[in-house]
């Protein structure tokens, strides 16, 4: 059995509007004015730093001013920015003004007063200093466009809600890179679990048989062009980079919230933390010079050394908690390098009372992320395949902005999958400049959404609460 129906916007579905391409819904700023941004890249140590800048778009000076220490990552955070610039297809024209030196930061604040346009410093680098800039850079009058995560240790999180509370009075704006928002699936996912129809109400679960379920793998070392990925030599420090509870879990925990509750205002007393635990990949002295080039082992690695000099990196991690009286669990797990012809996988599970709504991304999927609608026991199979037809073409009218194929569903063995066209599979990447467009966007009006920064609070203080947690409650 196979349905198709006319497309919907990946875009528009997650920015809530339909608009062009190389803009945010909406042009003018607070006040009627016209938007003009002034970027700031303060110490880009990730490649996250260059996606933000892997599209033009017309709010944004070309001109932008990079604060940061002399180094590798500086130099291949430029790289990536002249292979944009130089690229055949939809070239962009950045203009990169770098100060490097010990006193990047100190620069950078002092350049808060020649901006004339509204200021907006990205970070993306070393998470372990993030917290600390965005404090510093929201009291310069910054706002501030972060990817995740913004604190990765509880005392960094009481940082972080004095930044935002500073925010709030100065009339700034704090936002992270929720990315995952825009993969077409997960869209789909939290679309159709708002249909009674086809979702029913959400389960509560039991804390050994969540309702709703995140989880992840991931690899150290990935295969660009066939040759390894080069990683920073701290990124393998949990110290810096964060420990995986307080890092890759800010995008699933968001995704929880986001789906979920969507558009709800949550409050600290809605999270209770169930349990939480960590535990190592062990990474050899040959698996780090792969990944990173190097060869020896820095000092600041040396006290994560085992008695056969393998680092145990504290990379994995899960929890359990309760948000709203719904169970979920969050889990994040990180290997060195994939399997040949793998990659990472994605599982995402969200229970009704009429069926479950399943992402699976592995070996079986050719490692796309695949939407499934499950039936609950007792249900109609044909009957939900009717509901799940008349939701899609309801959201192909409502979004009709993408001229593929459009979205379809069939019957595979027992569950409804939901297909879509190719172009709405836009991958990683691309997602960075959608959710650029939607910050922009939200300049422009002047706001954030109401539940916005709550949940932002929310997400780490969810996360502070599991890493406590896993330390035994320190």
């Amino acid at each position: 059995m196979k349905m198709a129906f006319a497309a919907v916007s990946v875009a528009a579905i997650a920015a809530g509007c339909v608009g062009r391409n190389d803009g945010p819904c909406g042009s003018g700023a607070a006040g009627g004015k016209p938007l003009k941004v002034d970027v700031v890249q303060v110490a880009p140590g990730h490649f996250h730093a260059a996606l933000v800048q892997n599209r033009s778009y017309p709010e944004v000076s070309e001109e932008v001013r990079v604060f940061a220490p002399k180094g590798p990552e500086l130099d291949a955070h430029l790289k990536l920015i002249d292979q944009f610039n130089t690229r055949e297809k939809d070239p962009t024209s950045w203009k990169e003004v770098v100060y490097s030196g010990d006193d990047f930061l100190e620069k950078a604040l002092a350049w808060r007063k020649e901006v004339r346009n509204t200021p907006v410093a990205v970070f993306a680098g070393k998470n372990c200093d993030k917290t600390d800039y965005v404090l510093k850079c929201v009291e310069a009058g910054y706002n501030v466009f972060s990817d995740k995560p913004m604190a990765i240790t509880p005392d960094r999180f009481a940082k972080l809600e004095k930044a935002f509370a500073l925010a709030d009075e100065k009339g700034l704006m704090v936002y992270d890179i929720m990315t995952e928002r825009f993969e077409i699936t997960t869209i789909l996912q939290r679309e159709l679990a708002m249909v009674k129809e086809i979702y029913g109400e959400q389960e509560k679960g039991t804390p050994e048989n969540p309702a709703v379920t995140k989880e992840s793998v991931h690899h150290f070392c990935k295969l660009v062009n066939g040759k390894p990925l080069q990683r920073p030599g701290w990124y393998y420090d949990t110290d810096q980079q964060g420990e995986a509870i307080m890092d890759v879990t800010t995008h699933l925990t968001d995704l929880v919230q986001w789906e979920t509750f969507p558009e709800v205002a949550l409050r600290k007393s809605d999270v209770k933390m169930l349990s939480a635990r960590i535990w190592p990949t062990a990474i050899t002295a040959e698996n780090y010079k792969t990944s990173t080039g190097l060869d020896k082992w820095p000092e600041f690695l040396k006290k994560d050394l085992d008695a056969n000099g393998v680092l145990q990196c504290k990379a994995n991690g899960e929890f359990t908690y309760q948000l709203k009286g719904v169970n979920a669990k969050v889990s994040v797990l990180w290997n060195f390098m994939p399997q040949p012809g793998g990659g990472d996988t994605h599982y995402s599970l969200m229970r009704g009372t009429k069926a479950e709504l399943i992402i699976r991304q592995n070996k079986d999927t050719n490692f796309r992320q695949r939407l499934f609608v499950k039936p609950r026991e007792g249900v109609d199979s044909g009957r939900l395949g009717k509901a799940i037809s008349e939701r899609l073409v309801k959201l192909a009218e409502k979004y009709p902005q993408l001229r593929d194929n459009g979205l379809g569903c069939s019957l595979e063995n027992g569950e409804w999958a939901i297909s879509v066209p190719k172009a709405a599979d836009i991958g990683h990447e691309a997602h960075f400049s959608q959710v650029t467009r939607n910050f922009l966007k939200y300049l422009a009006q002047g706001r954030l959404p109401a539940w916005e920064k709550p949940n932002m609070l929310v997400k780490y203080y969810t996360l502070t609460l599991a890493y406590k947690a896993a330390h035994g409650g320190k």
